[in-house]
């Protein structure tokens, strides 16, 4: 990260804070409105918090223990949280997977073992995404505009995590050796580049061979995991509501949260830059009564972003920015390639 990324990433917050100031005070109503939370509230959201990362690590350790690569409790909830961080941190959470990765290579595991492990993790969570998609266009109604949402949401997530795979395993069994072929050159890729990637192409065969020996028990109890993470995201924002002691329709507090937790991933700011306040108010302010809809953007916020920021830079905060400075991780991960 530098100077002027923080600069950006510190505007971004900025930007987000403001966000929120600008829906309570928009929507403040003449009488006061209630922003604290009955202790169970915060103890019980406390609780979500804490069964979402629980399930998110055994997802991790589970889907590592698949494809045949041991993996510590710990270490993989350095991974889950590191990786949250990182997200936070920069734009279109760009930086999850650079920090996943190194808190893994930092723990001894080759590039190949990494690269298989964060596949199954990320191909899991497209699963569940795609199950609950199918859930609520099975109990919703089809023109529904937060089903048109969470279809397009989850569509584009594939769409893209589909597409980088296919390309990335095309090239591993044509590109991993040889010189770099003339699209390469065109867009500007030397020979070094061409090597590293090829590297990262010869671990990338090497982790599909290990996907194909995948442990089908182990790779479906982290299924599991992965849909109790997702529902366990889902559960904060009726709690909170809830709390207050009204009642408005439960879908819309359910499958919202979903289109706007992963969506968010598409905003080009560190912390959304104040997207996913402004959307949180038009897409829910219609089911939220109107004095709750403040206290239950700040708290929601809290429970699903600014919780895992925190215990994401207590856990790996070291790690993450080794990860993020790009020039010393790039030669790190290179002299251990070529060592191996």
């Amino acid at each position: 990260m530098t100077p002027f990324r923080w600069v950006l990433t510190f505007l971004s917050f900025a930007t987000a804070v403001a966000a929120s100031v600008y829906v309570v005070a928009s929507d403040w109503p003449a009488g006061g409105a209630p922003l604290g939370l009955p202790i169970w509230a915060h103890l019980m959201a406390l609780g979500i918090v804490a069964f979402d990362i629980t399930a998110r690590t055994l997802k991790v350790q589970l889907s590592a223990r698949a494809v045949h690569v041991p993996i510590t409790f710990r270490t993989a909830l350095r991974v889950s949280l590191g990786g949250d961080f990182a997200a936070s941190i920069t734009p279109s959470r760009s930086g999850a997977e650079p920090a996943r990765f190194l808190i893994m290579k930092e723990s001894g595991y080759s590039v190949a073992e990494v690269l298989v492990v964060l596949f199954v993790e990320l191909l899991l969570e497209l699963l569940s995404l795609i199950a609950f998609t199918i859930v609520f266009f099975a109990l919703l109604d089809y023109s529904s505009s937060v089903l048109t949402a969470l279809v397009a949401m989850v569509g584009g997530f594939a769409a893209v995590t589909v597409a980088a795979g296919t390309v990335m395993v095309l090239m591993s069994r044509r590109n991993a050796t040889g010189p770099p072929p003339h699209w390469a050159t065109t867009i500007g890729i030397k020979a070094g580049a061409w090597r590293r990637l090829q590297r990262t192409l010869r671990h990338l065969r090497t982790s599909m061979t290990s996907l194909r020996r995948a442990k089908p028990l182990p790779m479906a109890a982290a299924y599991l995991c992965s849909l109790a993470h997702v529902f366990s995201r889902l559960m904060v924002l009726p709690l909170l509501v809830y709390a207050y002691g009204d009642r408005p329709p439960l879908a819309p507090l359910l499958v919202w949260p979903l289109v706007l937790l992963y969506g968010s991933s598409a905003a080009p700011a560190p912390a959304g830059g104040g997207v996913v306040e402004m959307s949180f108010k038009a897409a829910l302010g219609g089911h939220i009564p109107v004095q709750l809809l403040a206290s239950s953007l700040i708290w929601w916020r809290v429970y699903t972003f600014y919780a895992y920021l925190l215990l994401g830079a207590m856990s790996a905060g070291r790690s993450v920015m080794r990860a993020l400075r790009t020039d010393r991780d790039g030669a790190s991960i290179n002299a251990d390639d070529d060592a191996t």
